[in-house]
């Protein structure tokens, strides 16, 4: 089971960053990144935020003994940056007005993904997934969402109902009897949508996901 300093050494490996260019990120001295890996001190506040951020996973991850919660869904080399705009909310529960927004942000991504990609924020705890299970979506996260990219099962998407006002966000799944939009949260509150049922399609894949802490 990994401890919090092997799990910042291991993910900082798979980066192929140094001590002193997440340091860099973070804000802190190298000697500092150093201390965490060997778990002479730990990061907290917001330098466990900023840290969570430099290498693509959530706070929970880190803190957490259970399975890998990265949040970059589609690793790209650093060397890619791209700007999206942030259009509004999405809803992680119910079909649900599409809320959007005018006055654009654009948010950073080191994904590679089509031009005409943008960034949502999820809206409710559908697919906010059980601690420690896997890669889980809270409420107020921003996702990515790439409109050209073809879905795959069990890849993450927003699908539009057949009046194209009312979106959700969920995982896919491909199964005999049809493709359904399944949520993380095993909450029985939160239900299987059958796409045909709903009259539904999918809009884009959603291809990373971030907090926005600044």
């Amino acid at each position: 089971m990994k401890t919090l300093g092997s799990k910042i050494l291991s993910r900082r490996k798979e980066l192929k960053i140094t001590q002193k260019k997440l340091a860099e990120k973070v804000g802190v001295s190298h000697v500092t990144i150093s201390q965490w890996e060997k778990e002479d001190t730990a990061p907290k506040g917001a330098n466990l935020m900023k840290l969570a951020e430099a290498l693509s996973v959530t706070p929970s991850y880190l803190l957490d003994d259970g399975v890998s919660n990265v949040r970059k869904l589609d690793i790209q080399p650093a060397s890619y940056r791209g700007e999206y705009p942030i259009l509004g909310k999405v809803s992680a529960g119910k079909f649900k007005d599409a809320v959007q927004t005018f006055d654009l942000e654009y948010l950073p991504t080191s994904v590679k993904c089509s031009d005409d990609s943008y960034w949502l924020i999820v809206d409710g705890h559908s697919m906010t997934a059980p601690q420690g299970s896997g890669v889980s979506f809270l409420e107020g996260m921003y996702i990515l969402v790439d409109p050209d990219r073809e879905y795959l099962n069990t890849n993450y998407v927003v699908a539009y109902c057949e009046d194209k006002h009312l979106a959700t966000f969920k995982k896919i799944s491909i199964e005999p009897e049809g493709i359904f939009l399944v949520p993380l949260n095993p909450d029985p509150t939160y239900k299987r949508i059958n796409i045909a049922d709903e009259f539904c399609e999918v809009a884009g894949v959603v291809v990373d996901a971030k907090w926005k802490l600044f």
